[in-house]
């Protein structure tokens, strides 16, 4: 991979000290940063081009959850898109074991090079719908970001966490009336507000966990 700006690289490892992460992570995150890049330019996997905004809106996001995998082994990523957050979070914790879940053809084949190109033995890409992976129970959590309401997310992938399996879902405000709205079998365990370096906006990370 070509050197990166080096304005950006400051930034990342800000944030990534921020977070209380190493900073030798910024080297394979760059790396990811720029496959997106390249690929984004044929593919539009995401709608943000900006480099110093995916490093914020992208990385250091899908970062910000890591303090709250501890005790987690296996993660489902649903809806990833273009590996958001499961690539960062694979990155960070090479002992968490991720798979990435995504429908979209074209996603999915960048899933499949970025995990060949960056190396990733933890993760895997599942092309497929959330509700039709036929994995029940194989999860110790499932997470998706600004892929539905909470409700939604639990009818697509409720049947992949085991007994004491959780959702781990990125929100922006805290979104009270989907907490609400649980169905039956579920129920909240905590949220977390989460700090972005370098993002002034809203970020709650809703744990559900099975009721009973």
């Amino acid at each position: 991979m070509t050197d990166p700006d080096p304005a950006l690289r400051a930034d990342l490892d800000a944030g990534l000290d921020t977070l209380g992460l190493a900073p030798e992570l910024a080297r394979p995150l760059l790396d990811y940063l720029a496959l997106l890049q390249r690929w984004n330019a044929t593919y539009n996997l995401t709608a943000i081009r900006d480099p110093k905004q995916m490093v914020v809106l992208h990385l250091l996001d899908s970062l910000a959850m890591h303090p709250y995998l501890d005790g987690i082994a296996t993660l489902a990523d649903l809806g990833t898109g273009p590996g958001l957050p499961g690539i960062p979070l694979a990155l960070a914790r090479p002992q968490l074991q991720v798979t990435l879940v995504e429908s979209a053809g074209k996603k999915a084949r960048f899933l499949r090079e970025a995990v060949r190109s960056l190396g990733l033995r933890n993760a895997r890409v599942a092309e497929r719908r959330a509700e039709a992976l036929d994995e029940p129970g194989a999860y110790d959590a499932i997470t998706a970001r600004a892929l539905a309401t909470l409700p939604e997310i639990l009818a697509v992938g409720g049947h992949l966490p085991g007994p004491a399996g959780r959702l781990l879902a990125m929100k922006g405000v805290r979104p009270d009336e989907e907490i609400a709205a649980l169905p039956a079998g579920w129920r909240l365990q905590a949220v977390h507000p989460l700090q972005v370096p370098g993002l002034a906006a809203e970020r709650h990370l809703v744990v559900v966990e099975r009721a009973g």
